[in-house]
């Protein structure tokens, strides 16, 4: 069975070799992040999630940031790899910061009380299917990118830095640039240990 969108999914892959040799304008890289985004599903059609892009030297200091937020956690022996990693995630084109407004979550539980509990959860789901949305399409344009999670250490910082909302909770760092290492094969367990069909 040939299906487009799955085709696209299979070429979505962990890159961590990033370069800048990417042909697509900051602009048509834009305008794919934000269809992506925008086109993405969340409960009530709530629309929770939130992104901040960085380019260049914009980029570079969100991952020195993240380098110095680390370092004061993190054992001094063998940090030369952690740094070296975190130098890997600045020397792509950007990075995309995903979030989500907890205003809009708390203005749900609020006009759905049956649901309060539910909204949390269902920002998290939006959030992850936004980032998928995103990876996948940059994968489609030829572009790498790996998901990586540094918060809740570097949310202060982040929002210092480049005036984020309160509101806006930041949940995952996308660095992407041109693919500067062969995509490895992804394993998969058997499919018998992941899927039940009835009927």
């Amino acid at each position: 069975m040939s299906n487009a969108y799955i085709e696209a999914l299979k070429q979505r892959r962990t890159q961590y070799a990033l370069g800048r040799n990417v042909s697509l304008s900051k602009e048509a890289l834009v305008a794919l992040i934000q269809e992506a985004v925008k086109h993405s599903p969340s409960s009530f059609n709530s629309q929770t999630s939130r992104v901040l892009v960085l380019f260049g030297a914009e980029s570079e200091k969100l991952w020195a940031l993240a380098t110095d937020e680390v370092r004061k956690v993190a054992p001094a022996e063998g940090f030369d790899k952690t740094e070296a990693k975190l130098k890997g995630f600045a020397a792509g084109v950007g990075t995309v910061l995903f979030f989500e407004d907890q205003d809009v979550v708390r203005g749900l539980q609020e006009k759905f009380a049956l649901y309060a509990d539910n909204f949390p959860v269902w920002s998290e789901q939006a959030s992850g299917m936004a980032q998928l949305s995103v990876w996948s399409a940059l994968a489609n344009a030829g572009v790498g990118a790996s998901l990586q999670h540094y918060n809740p250490l570097i949310d202060a910082a982040v929002a210092r830095e480049w005036k984020v909302p309160a509101s806006w909770k930041l949940r995952a760092q996308m660095p992407f640039g041109s693919n500067e290492a062969p995509q490895t094969d992804k394993a998969f367990m058997d499919d018998a240990d992941r899927f039940i069909v009835a009927g």
